[in-house]
């Protein structure tokens, strides 16, 4: 014989429609973290210092860029696990199979990753305009290589807000203990 839940404890699991809406804006996320990922690893530039003296800076000069990096590539790894999780708890064939650790799983590690990439943005975005500041006026090269940083930081807030969203959207589906 087997135990069924008490009607309190419930799971509410999301239809098939909110499921698909929110495939839909974590693939968006993982876009805007694999653009930001792209911007970048590809921001360098070169600096004249003195009269024959190049410099080369590269992103990987900068910690918090370094940082920034880190926070999208795990974001984006995350990303691609729960959109594979997802599409697979939507297509399969029996629904009633989810347990309350999966939607734990949903729930903790949309907030986990969301507060992640909020660090990352917040270390890019104070990064760049510090560091913006000390080189102003030292020519167009390094105004791009910032102006990089910015677009980068700037994903990752995207990032940070839709994931900040997902969170709230599977707090729904969480059992109701009432």
């Amino acid at each position: 014989m087997a135990l069924l839940p008490l009607p309190s404890q419930q799971m509410h699991q999301p239809s098939v429609a909110s499921r698909v809406a929110a495939v839909l804006m974590r693939a968006t996320v993982l876009v805007s973290l694999v653009l930001s990922i792209a911007i970048l690893t590809t921001d360098n530039t070169t600096i004249q210092v003195g009269i024959n003296f190049l410099v080369e800076v590269k992103f990987m000069d900068v910690y918090s860029y370094r940082y920034m990096l880190g926070t999208a590539v795990i974001g984006a790894a995350y990303m691609l696990l729960q959109i594979a999780n997802m599409i697979y708890r939507t297509y399969k064939s029996n629904q009633s199979d989810s347990s309350d650790r999966g939607l734990l799983f949903d729930f903790f590690g949309d907030k986990m990753v969301s507060y992640f990439l909020a660090t990352g943005m917040a270390a890019g975005f104070g990064a760049t305009k510090d560091l913006k500041a000390t080189f102003e006026g030292s020519g167009s090269n390094v105004d791009k290589f910032f102006d990089r940083g910015y677009a980068a930081a700037s994903l990752l807030l995207f990032s940070f807000i839709s994931t900040a969203l997902l969170s709230i959207i599977s707090s729904f589906s969480l059992p109701k203990n009432t």
